[in-house]
């Protein structure tokens, strides 16, 4: 043997040798297996150390209830999946301001949620539940043009393409102009969490050409991992994703200030404090990484009991308005129209979807938002109400959105419907 491999041989040798060893040492006997009898086996007597069976993990509404509440008979009100005819919407219980109107501008679209407008004047609805996106014409014709997608809450359109943020998913339909009957997607990025507990998106296209939108806490009130709880970016073309925001527990809309260019958002509080704790609340992003304070800290002044132990909401971000408890602030958008008077001009419209955690029930409406020069809030008020009737309502808002010609879109998804505001000098 050449010397070169005598040494490797040695050296081989030299590093088997443990495992040699071990193999060699006596393993220590497995218990038998009882021979089985036919009949159950009784368990050990629990001794004195055992531990208690770990309690079952409640539903995500459930979270947070304190024992004098476990007996509330308040749940999540059961999702629209139908639509009123377009003569049935109660449309004149719909109150606004003198000189505005309300107008049916579509019906039979169960669900409607999220919406965008494309180059050519077609707007394009998102859903939550029924897993499919409408495409809505300029003259209120409304067309399914996909099905069989997971929580297609979140529609976002950009140079003839349209995305759709499910779950888990983001997708784009490229060149959707004039191929509604033939819209296919292909998928830009699938390593989004799946949580179902507030996993649906609202997502907004950026003036950076990026897409926002939220991960929700995956609870009512939880520690969320560090991907949840947040408001991110997504580069289409780089598949590169990026946290802008911390300590969001759930923003189901989101638009960027037409001036100053910042991300606004809207913010769901958490349920089970009580009925008038805590807020809803609007939020300005002003830097990237700006934290604002769920779980600990909630409305910019309410520490949380469990999670706020020893912290302080000096620590977090303020919100730049409180919006009413349980409202369920969801899309928003700033009036970039010129239908409206001039004082309507860069103010923010609000869907208040409406309260299901509260005795008394709260939002149901549209709600107009004021700003000074510095994005200072100076007016927060109700602008169209009448969804709710005592204590019944027949719709809930999900969305709003300028369209082209200044008037406002408002999208119901109970009704099944688009309400359609406008203005008009006397």
């Amino acid at each position: 043997m050449k010397p070169q491999l005598r040494s490797l041989a040695v050296m081989a040798s030299l590093a088997l040798a443990p495992c040699f060893a071990l193999a060699q040492q006596p393993q220590p006997q497995q218990p038998a297996t009882p021979a089985p009898t036919g009949q159950a086996q009784t368990p050990p007597a629990a001794g004195a150390n055992a531990q208690a069976p770990a309690p079952a993990i409640p539903p995500s509404s459930q979270q947070g209830r304190r024992a004098d509440q476990e007996s509330s008979t308040l749940a999540p009100h059961p999702p629209g999946l139908s639509s009123l005819p377009a003569n049935e919407l109660p449309t004149a219980n719909l109150k606004v301001p003198p000189g505005f109107t309300v107008s049916v501008y579509a019906s039979g679209a169960p669900n409607a949620r999220s919406m965008t407008f494309g180059k050519d004047g077609t707007l394009y609805v998102g859903t939550r539940f029924p897993g499919v996106v409408y495409a809505v014409s300029p003259k209120g014709e409304v067309k399914t043009i996909a099905k069989g997608l997971h929580r297609s809450n979140g529609v976002a359109y950009k140079d003839g393409t349209l995305y759709v943020a499910e779950l888990s998913r983001i997708l784009k339909f490229a060149n959707i102009d004039g191929n509604l009957e033939n819209a296919k997607y292909e998928v830009v990025y699938d390593a989004l969490p799946k949580d179902e507990a507030h996993g649906w998106k609202f997502m907004k296209l950026g003036p950076d050409g990026k897409l926002y939108f939220q991960i929700g806490a995956p609870g009512n009130i939880v520690m969320p991992p560090y991907t949840h709880a947040t408001v991110v970016r997504l580069d289409p073309d780089k598949k590169v994703l990026e946290t802008m925001a911390y300590g969001v527990r759930n923003s189901v809309g989101m638009d960027f200030h037409p001036v100053t260019k910042e991300l606004w958002f809207t913010n769901n509080g958490r349920d089970w404090i009580n009925d008038d704790l805590p807020n809803d609340t609007l939020h300005r992003l002003t830097k990237k990484g700006q934290h604002f304070g769920y779980p600990f800290c909630h409305q910019g002044d309410q520490l949380d009991d469990e999670f706020g132990k020893g912290r302080s909401c000096d620590e977090f971000d303020k919100p730049a308005a409180k919006l009413g408890p349980h409202v369920a602030a969801l899309g928003m958008r700033f009036y970039t129209g010129t239908q409206f008077p001039a004082e309507y001009r860069n103010n923010i419209f609000i869907a208040e979807h409406g309260s299901w955690n509260r005795t008394k029930k709260s939002g149901y409406n549209v709600s107009r938002v004021v700003l000074d020069a510095k994005g200072n809030v100076t007016k927060y008020e109700t602008f169209a109400t009448g969804w709710l009737q005592g204590d019944k309502f027949w719709g809930r808002p999900a969305d709003v959105q300028v369209a082209p010609d200044g008037s406002l879109l408002v999208s119901d998804d109970v009704a099944g419907a688009i309400f359609k505001i406008s203005y008009k000098k006397s």
